[in-house]
């Protein structure tokens, strides 16, 4: 290695330390410009993103937003990685999920990248009596299998154990989890399960199979029902901790009881939450184990999530998925699932499943992410995301704990309605697109062809909802998807673009995608007589609504339009009916629409 000689010479040695208060300065002389007159932190401020759990990005940061140092890989509070190695012997573990028994699939995803299996059985899956089947082909001292059973898991898990010994793996060899979740299937069917035969599991592979674990700690319930990245970090601490206590009172050690869980989370397109989620995971339960006297790293399973898959425009999750997976690899997590881009239509097709695997292997070996050790570790913004995230979900953690624990705040039905909150104000985003669902409402294709897949056996429910981002857009476009099926047309809306390209274009397109988001086709050529619309939608700048929006309101009215809408801010023309702008409420608008249209 060559080292430079010290000669003094700095590149930035003529410039002065910018600080922060000249940035601050800078960024009041932006803001005064598009017209908000504050300054020093309020100009800050104003550029800062609202997240759930109360928390805030900022739109810098810098050595003095330093967060609690966050240790080294391997080493408690492990925020860095629970391996000293992170995932540079190979990338993480790729594990692909199954919910049907069809011939073939398994031992071509493992033929073609994936390294471990999830396997659905019993309720809203495989059946228990085909598990061999299911591994017919597979060499299991190579495979990891995890297993997901939900009150078949006794049964499920010695079906597994009968399979190592019948085809004479060692037990030594044997890998995977036996996927015990009685508090998990709890929140998935609303039915309590019982944990006798847990115990007897965790011992089991505690003593005879060094490689399997016997419970899994699901996170995704949380998630699916709504909850935010911190309400899903303190229900997973409380179902771990509720494990511990039956594992403890079974006779198992504290190290020889967390060594039994796995976790299991969403990795979301909101790659940095995602990031900081898991490192922050890692960290909370480190001090759960340091308080019951022992030192263990969590083991994480991340699944990309399902709340963010679209049903429309459903290769817009190939992209989703994309940068979740690489979230989840940033983030740190052990095994990374990534959910076919086709997953909320039906079974994925052999196409979707090749793309889900590829995109960890691109990840991996092309992009090389899993050669570095925690590459997120030292961004101030990461570091204090993660801390603040941490504090947020202890505090839940802390309230579920003070509910008597995860059992009795289900039971009470607190948890639901927490979760419920959260959800509710984050449908009034969707509806107000501030948070935006590309492909859906932004961006939507009128014209798609539907993509259709043979049905998914029904997964369990009964207990939480299972929510989507998608979901108020969806029952709209459904009905005009209907309407379409009957009358062989879409509903219409004719968009009146006033004055020179320059004045309506930002206009006219925000309108079109709105009023599609909705299944209603927006009209843009021709006359409103001849385009077959019913209502009218006048786009053009502030300047031209002063001199022309009230006489071309009223022409449209005279010609028929039962009702008129301007794209802007609210304004006081008599014969205009509604505005529609950045920030109205889309879906409310769009279902008033439809039913003025008499589109059922």
């Amino acid at each position: 290695m060559t080292v430079l000689p010290d000669d003094g010479l700095s590149l930035a040695a003529e410039f002065p330390d910018a600080t922060h208060e000249q940035w601050q300065h800078l960024v009041e002389g932006v803001l005064r410009k598009s017209g908000k007159d504050v300054s020093g932190t309020a100009a800050e401020d104003a550029l800062s993103t609202a997240l759930e759990d109360g928390l805030r990005t900022r739109p810098l940061y810098s050595a003095r937003d330093a967060a609690p140092d966050a240790g080294l890989p391997g080493f408690a509070p492990f925020v860095r990685g629970g391996r000293a190695e992170g995932n540079t012997a190979g990338g993480w573990d790729v594990r692909q999920r199954h919910t049907a028994l069809t011939d073939g699939v398994v031992l071509a995803d493992l033929e073609n990248g994936v390294t471990s299996l999830w396997l659905v059985l019993g309720e809203g899956g495989i059946p228990v009596t085909e598990l061999g089947r299911a591994l017919d082909g597979v060499y299991l001292d190579l495979a990891p299998v995890v297993l997901d059973a939900g009150t078949e898991v006794e049964p499920a898990a010695r079906e597994l154990l009968r399979l190592y010994e019948e085809r004479g793996v060692a037990k030594e060899a044997a890998r995977g989890n036996l996927g015990a979740d009685p508090l998990g299937h709890e929140a998935r069917t609303g039915k309590s399960s019982d944990f006798t035969a847990v115990p007897g599991l965790a011992r089991l592979c505690a003593e005879e199979y060094p490689g399997l674990r016997a419970l899994t700690v699901d996170a995704l319930p949380y998630h699916e029902a709504g909850g935010s990245a911190a309400q899903e970090l303190g229900a997973s601490l409380a179902t771990g901790v509720a494990y511990l206590r039956e594992l403890d009172e079974a006779g198992l050690t504290v190290e020889q009881a967390a060594a039994q869980l796995e976790f299991r989370y969403a990795a979301t397109a909101d790659q940095f939450l995602t990031i900081a989620k898991l490192r922050a995971a890692r960290r909370l339960w480190a001090r759960v184990t340091e308080v019951c006297g022992a030192s263990s790293a969590q083991v994480q399973h991340a699944v990309t999530s399902p709340v963010m898959m679209s049903r429309r425009d459903p290769w817009v999750n190939m992209l989703r998925t994309t940068v979740a997976t690489l979230a989840a690899g940033v983030g740190g997590a052990e095994s990374v699932t990534v959910l076919p881009f086709d997953h909320a239509l039906g079974l994925p097709d052999a196409f979707a499943r090749r793309i889900a695997r590829n995109t960890s292997t691109i990840l991996i070996e092309e992009s090389h992410l899993a050669r570095v050790i925690d590459p997120a570790g030292g961004s101030w913004y990461v570091e204090r995301l993660t801390d603040e995230l941490a504090e947020a979900g202890w505090e839940f953690f802390q309230r579920v704990e003070r509910a008597g624990g995860l059992a009795a705040a289900l039971r009470s039905g607190q948890l639901g309605e927490d979760l419920a909150a959260t959800w509710e104000a984050r449908t009034g985003k969707l509806a107000r697109r501030r948070e935006p669902v590309t492909g859906v409402s932004e961006f939507p294709n009128l014209a798609e062809q539907l993509v259709e897949r043979e049905p998914a056996p029904e997964p369990r429910s009964g207990g939480l909802p299972r929510v989507r981002r998608d979901e108020a857009y969806e029952a709209l476009r459904a009905r005009s998807d209907a309407h379409l099926a009957a009358t062989g047309s879409r509903p219409r809306i004719f968009l009146a673009a006033l004055g020179p390209a320059a004045a309506h274009t930002a206009r006219l397109t925000f309108a079109s995608n709105l009023f599609q988001a909705g299944g209603i086709e927006p009209v843009t050529g021709g006359t409103f007589a001849e385009s077959g619309a019913t209502e009218v939608c006048l786009c053009s700048s502030d300047a031209l609504y002063e001199e022309q929006a009230e006489s071309v309101a009223a022409e449209f009215r005279s010609a028929g339009a039962a009702q008129v809408f301007l794209a802007g801010r609210p304004g006081q023309y008599t014969d205009v009916d509604a505005y529609v702008f950045a920030g109205c409420d889309a879906v409310a608008v769009l279902s008033a629409t439809l039913d003025r249209m008499g589109v059922s």
